[in-house]
């Protein structure tokens, strides 16, 4: 017997399997129990997170042959899985159920074949329903010839669209759905659901191995189970599943030579800078990735700082510790500059023919930037020498200087400036 992938192989078959859908579970369910159901949906969203497989949900529950023995006693709704009308629907197969893909059909002679069979009635079930995947691939023709026969399709016809790309359906097509927007699962959902496909495998892993997969995946509940199909092949399909090989897997930096790259950098220490980024270089061309990492780590920092209550859980304890000691050390305005500079660079890498060069001139700018004092400190400064207040003088306009700083840094600057003229200090 074949080895099935994990996303085949754990596929949801009923509404009570569909994770993180729980608004469009509710609504089907009651329409499906109050025999209110409408006569087209289109279901839209990212890759992966469900839209085929709830659209064979719908079809299996509307023609499972035990229905109705199933309707009072479940919530949600569920198909038995084990009439023919479930098995044939599962494995594609039904004559009833007509799954059709828009990417490869999308002329109005597709469209034509379906208006032709509405007519008849079902064969062997109660609903006639049309799965049309990549629905928005269909020419304006086509989707012209579709209009009428979906604003008036027979009682025992049912159409289900699937979309990543809802804005380029027609207006007119969609007044004439129930629309569902399918919405992506966030990291902690992916990450359990992870973690329960791999109890049923006899499997552990790394709970930082997970959360880096829900985080790649990005909201996916497929592209998750395809990522960690990939580990544990890569792991020879061993008991346990480190969050080392995980993380070299998916070409992800270590987080903690990130944070003594970020930390070189706003030392403004070039030479170790350097030495760091060599290193990542050597193992990995990848320097996009570097990037968003270093981007990652400011985010973290600037949120630490900001937030008190900031989580850093796919962190480890010495990397929290260290970040949090960063956020202690530099300023607010240090940590926007750099953001500002290094999302400039990102730019830069993408259209540069050396990104290695383009990196290391970004790393000079920074460290740069973090050898140059402190501009408010300096002025301030020079202000005092010039015009040197009583001791609580001096503390009520500094207090006052930083205040206006606050506000309106370019006015404050220009008032200083402006009070020097004439002196030795300009």
């Amino acid at each position: 017997m074949s080895y099935l992938v994990l996303a085949r192989k754990y596929r949801p078959q009923n509404f009570d399997e569909l994770i993180g859908q729980e608004v469009l579970v509710t609504t089907l369910s009651n329409a499906i129990k109050n025999n209110r159901l409408h006569h087209a949906y289109i279901l839209t969203g990212i890759r992966g997170v469900g839209k085929t497989t709830t659209a064979r949900i719908i079809a299996k529950t509307l023609n499972c042959e035990n229905a109705d023995a199933l309707k009072s006693t479940s919530k949600p709704p569920v198909a038995c899985g084990e009439c023919e009308n479930c098995r044939l629907i599962t494995g594609s197969k039904h004559q009833d159920v007509i799954e059709i893909d828009a990417a490869s059909r999308t002329g109005v002679d597709d469209i034509r074949e379906i208006i032709d069979s509405i007519a008849y009635a079902p064969v062997s079930s109660r609903h006639k329903i049309y799965i049309i995947d990549e629905v928005h691939m269909l020419s304006n023709n086509a989707f012209n010839a579709l209009l009428k026969t979906l604003e008036e399709p027979p009682a025992h016809v049912k159409f289900i669209f699937a979309t990543t790309e809802i804005r380029k359906v027609p207006v007119t097509i969609l007044s004439r759905c129930q629309r569902f927007d399918l919405r992506r699962l966030d990291e902690k959902e992916i990450a359990a659901h992870l973690k329960n496909i791999l109890a049923k495998e006899n499997m552990e892993a790394e709970e930082l191995g997970l959360a880096l997969i829900a985080k790649v995946s990005e909201g996916s509940v497929r592209d998750s189970l395809s990522l960690l199909d990939q580990a544990l092949a890569n792991n020879n399909h061993q008991k346990f599943l480190p969050a080392e090989l995980i993380e070299k897997m998916l070409g992800l930096n270590d987080k903690t030579k990130i944070l003594e790259l970020f930390s070189a950098l706003l030392r403004g220490d070039f030479s170790a800078s350097s030495q760091v980024f060599n290193e990542f270089y050597s193992r990995s061309s990848d320097v996009s990735q570097l990037l968003q990492d270093l981007l990652a780590i400011t985010h973290k920092t600037t949120s630490t700082k900001l937030l008190k209550d900031y989580k850093l859980d796919d962190c480890s304890k010495f990397q929290q510790d260290k970040i949090h000691q960063i956020a202690k050390e530099i300023s607010l305005n240090s940590l926007t500059r750099i953001w500002q500079m290094l999302v400039k660079g990102a730019a830069e890498i993408a259209f540069s023919s050396s990104p290695k060069m383009t990196f290391e001139m970004l790393m000079m700018r920074i460290c740069y930037l973090a050898a140059l004092p402190d501009l408010k400190q300096v002025l301030l400064t020079a202000h005092n020498d010039k015009n040197p207040p009583e001791r609580n003088q001096e503390k009520n306009q500094e207090k006052d200087i930083a205040q206006k700083t606050d506000e309106n840094n370019d006015e404050l600057i220009n008032d200083i400036l402006r009070s020097f003229e004439g002196s030795k200090l300009i």
